[in-house]
């Protein structure tokens, strides 16, 4: 069978193998010899869905493919419609650690989101765009006002306040449907940078969202969880 790859596609292959590095889109066209190594990718990804988790460890010399592996990956997840989530760890993010290392981490992964629509990342502001419009859309075709908008997004959000800081998220979206409303950029950039982890002192981030805490090294872990379980939602 003839498979017709996209102008778009094989630009940026070739762009990036004469360049030395892993193509970010079209892998599947010259992927070879990983049928074991794809299959239990995909067995990880189905056990995901189904609300499960999987840890993988991929090891290998230099040059052996890791890199276009790892990529491989994030291109079937994001096929699947998935939300991938990447950084590297280094010196400066580190799984813990003090002086923002950690919290350093988290914000690299939330700047990198991807979805489908966003394949190279920053995707985390038009998943939250897009739930709060919809949501609100939902709640104005009934006739409701955007008070009620708020109370559907507390509401929508209830499940989330199991976790730890779970209000405070709940809260900052909110404040993001406001600025939302109001054509106010800034109320939603400072949500998202909220989000992201990119406050680095609660005074700031009370005086922005009306918010008294942050994501900082002690507690970076249980905010990706919540970030997890939004974007389930």
């Amino acid at each position: 069978m003839t498979v017709r790859i996209k102008e778009k596609e094989r630009a940026a292959i070739l762009s990036s193998l004469g360049a030395g590095v892993v193509p970010a889109q079209g892998l599947h066209h010259i992927q070879v010899g990983r049928k074991d190594e794809v299959e239990a990718i995909l067995s990880d990804l189905k056990r995901v869905e189904e609300s499960g988790a999987a840890v993988r460890f991929i090891v290998g010399r230099f040059g052996s493919g890791k890199s276009f592996f790892v990529n491989l990956v994030h291109t079937v997840a994001l096929e699947r419609r998935f939300v991938v989530a990447k950084a590297d760890i280094t010196t400066d993010r580190r799984l813990t650690g003090s002086n923002g290392v950690a919290r350093a981490l988290y914000s690299e992964l939330a700047k990198n989101i991807a979805t489908r629509s966003r394949a190279d990342g920053g995707a985390l502001s038009s998943i939250v765009e897009r739930w709060v419009a919809d949501l609100a859309h939902e709640v104005k075709s009934g006739g409701g006002t955007d008070e009620d908008v708020r109370a559907g997004i507390a509401e929508a959000l209830r499940p989330l306040q199991d976790y730890v800081s779970g209000y405070d998220f709940a809260h900052v979206l909110s404040e993001y449907y406001r600025g939302y409303m109001e054509h106010n950029t800034e109320l939603q950039d400072a949500a998202v940078r909220w989000l992201r982890g990119e406050y680095s002192t609660k005074t700031e981030a009370r005086q922005d969202l009306g918010v008294r805490s942050i994501i900082d090294d002690d507690s970076f872990y249980d905010y990706l969880k919540l970030l997890a379980a939004f974007v389930r939602l």
